[in-house]
Order: C-alpha cells, then structure tokens, then sequence
C-alpha cells in the first residue's frame, strides 16, 4: 500500500466509525468494530475488515454481515458527503476473527497462569 491508500483508508476507518455510532439505526451494527481498511491502488476499491465485541446479546457475525450488506449504499453516501474524495470507493466487508482469537489466546494464557502446580 503506498502512503496515500493508507490515508485514506484510514480516514475511511474514522469516518465509517462515526457514522456506524452516531446514524446508523440497524441494532446488528451497534457491538461493531472496524479494524482495518484497505483501499485498492486506483481507489475504486475499499476492503472494510470489521469484528463484533463477544457480549450478552451481541448479533452474531452473519448478523453484522448482513447488516452491512443491507446498510452499504447508504455507508457510501454518507462517506461521499464527508470526505473530499473525487471518487468515492465501493465498501466491501469481510469479518475478521483476529480480536476474537487475540481473547481467546489471552483466556487459554490466564487459565495456564493459575492451573495448579505439580
């Protein structure tokens, strides 16, 4: 990725939060976190990785995909209102399980840490 695409991925990340948090009224996109955005070279492109917080009563991963899907066109709009982008990029969103395995790594680590000794 070139200096520029990571810009403005990550203005991208910054704004999608904001408005995921502030307009979007879809209760499957409320535990959501974006942790990455990768923008094609050409900027016609952007990759949206995201995970969902492990809560009572968190929507499932399929949940949140879909209300991405559902939610994508007006995810762009609000974007191209904002950001001072001649094109704006095509939102395409894939789940990532990092968080989830980061937590379980450190849960399995807690559990080694206070197993009785022998």
């Amino acid at each position: 990725m070139t200096r520029r695409t990571e810009r403005v991925g990550e203005q991208i990340r910054e704004e999608l939060a904001r408005v995921l948090r502030e307009d979007a009224t879809d209760p499957r996109l409320r535990l959501l976190t974006l942790t990455q955005v990768d923008v094609a070279p050409d900027l016609t492109q952007a990759l949206v990785l995201w995970s969902v917080m492990d809560a009572p009563g968190a929507p499932t991963p399929e949940a949140v995909e879909a209300g991405l899907a559902s939610a994508a066109s007006f995810l762009r709009r609000r974007l191209a209102q904002v950001l001072s982008l001649k094109r704006m990029p095509a939102l395409h969103f894939r789940y990532d399980p990092s968080l989830e395995l980061g937590a379980r790594t450190l849960a399995l680590l807690h559990e080694i840490e206070h197993e009785p000794k022998s």
